[in-house]
């Protein structure tokens, strides 16, 4: 019994969005499969993001610094920061051992601040098009389909899905430029949905080392279909690998390596200086089961490596706990 437990998070259920700067979501695996027969999975999940470490290439930067550099000769935005909840719910049906669908629909409760792009990094400047937003909403819907019927054991697999533009990306903050007061309009990288409709794919492997061990590792890949509004949120690949180790009937200790890579993002109303960049995580973690096929379970996401374009806020750590059903 103990070799079909584990985290199965539902397909991508921790990258809900695509994400406006490669910092900007949690990497954890969600691929990591067990042969059960059992039909359906429920699987309810927190993940708390704060981004508030200013970074550019592989170092931190001042906001000063960051203040003083220029695009095509126009001024760096400065933000202050970016704090991130996504409640995610997702729901598994399993056709038969080689056949699995999936729904995701993430909840996302968002703040942001920003100096704007006339700050001296301390203060904001008039003009600048700074502003504070508050926004809770709805994101973007993933609909996962996985086939693992290559072998008796269930133990590779792959998985072709689409994102929906179902999230808005036409939010509003509050203004505190005194030259603009009133609403003004969030980053298009910062709003609940992309607004286009992506293609993800991918491919999966585990394997029991002993009775004790097992590993997986997984590659996915996600990319726009179209552009919306003037806007392309960058194609993005997540490579991950991972252990479990299954000692005691009620903790299995386990850890991940995440590494994700994601393109600038497009368009005339995107930000194409300050996007995209490559990350590595090292991500350990436990899962609880109860019995009767309930499980609980929590991860902490560490940054063992970070090269961000231009200036982006990225998470000193990013925390996950969720609860699974199995029936």
């Amino acid at each position: 019994m103990l070799a079909q437990l584990g985290v199965i998070l539902i397909v991508f259920l921790s990258a809900a969005e695509a994400w406006a700067c490669a910092s900007c979501g949690c990497t954890l695996s969600s691929d990591w499969e067990d042969a059960s027969q059992k039909s359906f999975k429920f699987d309810l999940r927190y993940d708390y993001i704060d981004q508030n470490q200013l970074r550019s290439g592989v170092s931190t930067i001042a906001p000063v610094a960051a203040s003083q550099l220029f695009n095509n000769g126009n001024p760096q935005e400065v933000e202050v920061d970016t704090r991130n909840v996504y409640v995610t719910a997702a729901a598994e049906y399993s056709i038969d051992p080689s056949w699995k669908i999936s729904a995701i629909a993430p909840y996302i409760i968002r703040y942001h601040d920003t100096l704007g792009t006339a700050s001296n990094g301390i203060t904001a400047g008039p003009g600048g098009g700074e502003y504070i937003s508050n926004t809770a909403n709805f994101g973007d819907i993933k609909l996962i389909g996985r086939f693992q019927g290559f072998s008796p054991q269930h133990d590779f697999g792959v998985l072709l899905g689409i994102k929906l533009p179902t999230g808005s990306f036409s939010l509003t903050g509050t203004s505190t430029d005194p030259t603009a007061p009133g609403p003004a309009p969030i980053d298009r990288g910062l709003q609940p949905g992309t607004g286009t409709t992506d293609l993800i794919f991918g491919a999966y492997y585990s394997k029991a080392l002993d009775k004790n061990w097992d590993f997986f590792t997984e590659a996915l890949y996600q990319t726009a279909l179209n552009s919306v509004d003037q806007y392309r949120p960058g194609d993005g690949v997540n490579l991950n690998f991972g252990f479990r180790y299954f000692w005691l009937d009620y903790l299995i200790p386990q850890i991940q390596i995440n590494a994700r890579y994601v393109q600038t993002d497009s368009g005339a109303n995107a930000d194409t200086f300050s996007t995209g960049g490559t990350l590595i995580y090292i991500s350990p973690g436990v899962t609880v089961p109860f019995g009767s096929g309930f499980e609980t379970y929590a991860f902490v996401q560490l940054p063992l490596y970070q090269f961000l374009l231009g200036v982006q806020l990225a998470p000193t750590s990013t925390v996950s706990i969720g609860a699974r059903y199995t029936f």
